[in-house]
């Protein structure tokens, strides 16, 4: 008789599910989310991410009791609540999703696997993304990419049996609240589930995406026009195999030039996507530690407390009052809203970074818990790059004001989100950009031209630099790599 538990993680859906299909085969099966201290008290967790979780909780149960198969939510370290369901259920199986993830995720499913191996569960862990575990490096990885996503989907199982004591019927309907998770009320969210992402891809590929290319730049343009699928991805409630094949097939039936020239550039996102992830999976430590070791030391931060005055502009950069019209409009957007287009998300980092000359990981915390569609593969990349301290990657210092011209040329965006704009209440520039980025420049371009940089690029670059075919070529050259301003949400 076999006997498995679905463990639920960041895979909140029915279709192209490869656990859930292994999961129908079994003779007796239940569905496992398990909310984790971990995760509830880590510092890139915000109340809105649990509400939106919450609301894609209940729309996945819903739809698995539909078919007879239970989900079951319990709070608690992951190996404590396993141990507990085995002694209820006496389950031989776990099924799972891989999962790139922070830290806290990482030392988890290590914790995990160790139990499981002591009590002879046979943990079975399915690749969902691009990402591809174990890789000794970069070569061949596009044409990868490739394969997995174009590998017909896994079908939707139409009936499960479940474990006896543990029918739909059997478990309680009620998902926990934030009260009763001891959280905050949190900001409104947008409608969460599998049934809101299909909705949501729908409408971009059948006529959103007009204009995708040059939408996604401005602020003004990018909330609809935008694929507005991150926080789908982030939680996944849409896998990346069905959006890239959706897209493929629209952009083959597309009788409008312009609908299908956008799609392309998305379908190029999705490739990147990966892409970032990839270099967590590959080297953990980026979430604290640089990609380019000669970097350590840089910034104050790095290895030793900040200052006070670094604090001071922190905190007047997380609360939007730089004194910089654009990147105080942009921040208070995201506070507001839980999300921001691309290039903003790109402007807030390099002015915290070269601007400001903060460390990046305390900014990187920030925007990790106000995004709702936190990525951490891509997110710590990202937050690295446009700081300047991968060692390969091309600077990109973004000039507030310029943005504010090229995005934002008329003052509508501006004056949406800073009502005191132009008057005696809205503070003074907390820097003089000039000097400021004089010596951001001089300090940078100086550590690239040391001995230890340039032994260190080429390792780097090695490891973690993308490769021609199915992505832009970075060439050969290994100091200066471009590589697209792609936070996630930013993405698409």
């Amino acid at each position: 008789m076999k006997t498995a538990v679905v463990w639920f993680k960041r895979d909140l859906r029915m279709a192209d599910h490869a656990p859930l299909a292994e999961a129908a085969h079994c003779d007796a099966a239940v569905g496992l989310f398990i909310l984790e201290p971990a995760w509830l008290t880590s510092p890139e967790c915000h109340p809105r991410h649990v509400d939106w979780l919450l609301k894609c909780l209940d729309s996945l149960r819903d739809a698995l009791a539909a078919r007879g198969l239970p989900l079951l939510v319990r709070t608690g370290e992951a190996v404590a609540v396993l141990a507990a369901l085995r002694r209820e259920f006496h389950f031989a199986h776990l099924l799972s999703h891989e999962e790139t993830g922070p830290g806290w995720s990482y030392a988890r499913d290590r914790q995990v696997a160790q139990w499981c191996r002591s009590q002879s569960v046979a943990w079975a862990e399915f690749p969902q993304t691009g990402v591809v575990r174990r890789l000794k490096d970069r070569k061949g990885w596009a044409s990868r990419w490739q394969h997995r996503m174009d590998a017909a989907c896994v079908p939707t199982p139409q009936a499960f049996k479940a474990a006896r004591g543990f029918t739909p019927a059997e478990v309680a309907l009620n998902l926990p609240t934030l009260r009763d998770l001891g959280i905050a009320a949190a900001p409104d969210t947008p409608p969460g589930g599998e049934t809101a992402g299909q909705v949501m891809l729908a409408s971009f590929l059948s006529g959103r995406a007009l204009g995708y290319r040059r939408n996604l730049s401005s602020p003004l343009t990018a909330q609809t026009g935008c694929s507005r699928l991150s926080e789908h991805f982030a939680f996944g409630t849409l896998s990346m195999r069905t959006v890239h094949q959706a897209t493929e097939a629209a952009i083959q039936n597309s009788s409008s030039r312009e609908l299908s020239y956008g799609l392309r550039g998305f379908s190029s996102r999705l490739r990147w996507h990966c892409h970032f992830m990839q270099k967590l999976e590959d080297e953990p430590d980026i979430e604290w530690r640089n990609f380019a070791r000669s970097a350590d030391g840089l910034r104050a931060g790095d290895g030793a407390p900040m200052r006070e005055m670094d604090r001071e502009r922190l905190q007047a950069w997380c609360e939007g009052r730089t004194g910089f019209p654009m990147v105080d409009a942009c921040m208070r957007q995201l506070l507001a809203t839980g999300w921001l287009n691309f290039r903003m998300r790109a402007m807030l980092v390099s002015f915290a970074a070269y601007h400001l000359w903060l460390h990046w990981r305390e900014p990187g915390l920030f925007l990790a818990r106000q995004f709702l569609d936190f990525e951490p593969g891509i997110h710590w990349s990202q937050m690295q790059m446009q700081s300047g301290t991968t060692g390969i990657n091309t600077l990109r210092i973004y000039s507030p004001a310029k943005q504010s011209l090229d995005q934002d040329p008329q003052g509508h965006y501006i004056r949406q989100w800073i009502p005191e704009f132009g008057s005696a209440a809205y503070p003074r520039p907390i820097v003089d950009e000039r000097s400021a980025l004089a010596f951001a420049k001089e300090q940078l371009y100086g550590l690239r031209q040391t001995s230890e940089a340039h032994r260190e690029a080429g390792a780097i670059q090695q490891k973690h630099g993308s490769r021609k075919s199915g992505l832009p070529s970075t060439g050969t050259r290994t100091r200066r790599v471009r590589e697209p301003d792609t936070r996630q949400g930013s993405l698409f």
